[in-house]
């Protein structure tokens, strides 16, 4: 994987995780073992085990492997894996300016940035997306024409909570059921991942930056999305929206035509083959 951070520094990163999907997607056995495992069944009986008190003996080695530093999170004892998975972060520890004309990023991850075309489709790794295709929606989706999406990708070692981005009034969380493929980059040769995955999303009518969606997308091994308020609500930038369980996910930002100007790092970054390396509540756009 290529990544580059807000400074403009490059890294490139293969894990074994990495390595090992490459292989699998390569092979029809292995293709098929991965769509077995790709079935909401299979997620279900994964989270069974890691919320079991014994899967709490795997934290400090996956810790370790993963350069996580418990230092910024809560200190207390874990009951279970899922228990490790979910924790909160220190307060202090993710720092935004709020300001209510500016989107900032709802969690941390890596991240895409894509023109939403007339056609309301986008590209990712010659994958071609629809928004009619994400939202099951096509009136909805005709509101986000010529504007952009961002899709932002966790791995194991990010933070999985998440917040809302902007202030506004929500509205009730729609879900689109499906399969839980992972979000790794390499998947999306093979699979149209964030057309296929269980998602949840709602939109957010905001003062500055117009009606945005938000969008959380389920991956491998994450059979919940747990969101705090799934009805409609009036939100504020900053507070937390929910979090994913064990693996890795994705949540995806619509916004519309002429309402947000991204950070001109994300597209030149995307264009070149990088993501963007962000942390939650890190500035990502402001209100045209």
């Amino acid at each position: 994987m290529r990544y580059r951070d807000r400074q403009g520094r490059e890294y490139s990163v293969t894990t074994g995780q990495d390595k090992l999907l490459a292989k699998a997607y390569e092979s029809y056995f292995g293709r098929s073992l991965l769509q077995i495992a790709s079935l909401p069944a299979v997620s279900k009986l994964s989270r069974a085990v890691l919320g079991g008190r014994l899967s709490a003996g795997f934290v400090k080695q996956f810790a370790d492997d993963n350069g996580i530093d418990l230092f910024d999170y809560e200190q207390r004892h874990f009951e279970s894996f899922n228990d490790f998975f979910t924790r909160k972060i220190k307060p202090g520890r993710r720092y935004f300016q709020p300001d209510e004309r500016t989107l900032v990023s709802p969690s941390d991850g890596k991240v895409s940035a894509y023109e939403i075309s007339g056609g309301l489709t986008f590209v990712i790794k010659n994958s071609v997306y629809s928004i009619d295709s994400l939202l099951r929606d096509k009136k909805l989706a005709a509101k986000y024409a010529g504007g952009y999406a961002l899709v932002i990708r966790l791995s194991v070692d990010d933070y999985h909570r998440y917040i809302y981005p902007v202030s506004g009034v929500k509205s009730h969380d729609r879900t689109v059921k499906g399969f839980l493929n992972t979000v790794n980059p390499v998947a999306n040769r093979y699979v149209e991942v964030y057309k296929e995955n269980s998602r949840t999303y709602c939109m957010i009518r905001t003062e500055h930056l117009g009606d945005l969606i938000q969008m959380e997308v389920g991956a491998l091994m994450v059979g919940r999305i747990s969101n705090l308020t799934p009805g409609k609500a009036r939100v504020r930038q900053g507070e937390e929206k929910g979090m994913f369980e064990f693996g890795g996910s994705t949540i995806v930002l619509l916004t519309e035509k002429d309402k947000a100007v991204l950070d001109g790092d994300l597209l030149r970054n995307t264009r070149e083959g990088f993501e963007t390396k962000v942390r939650q509540g890190e500035h990502l756009a402001a209100a045209r």
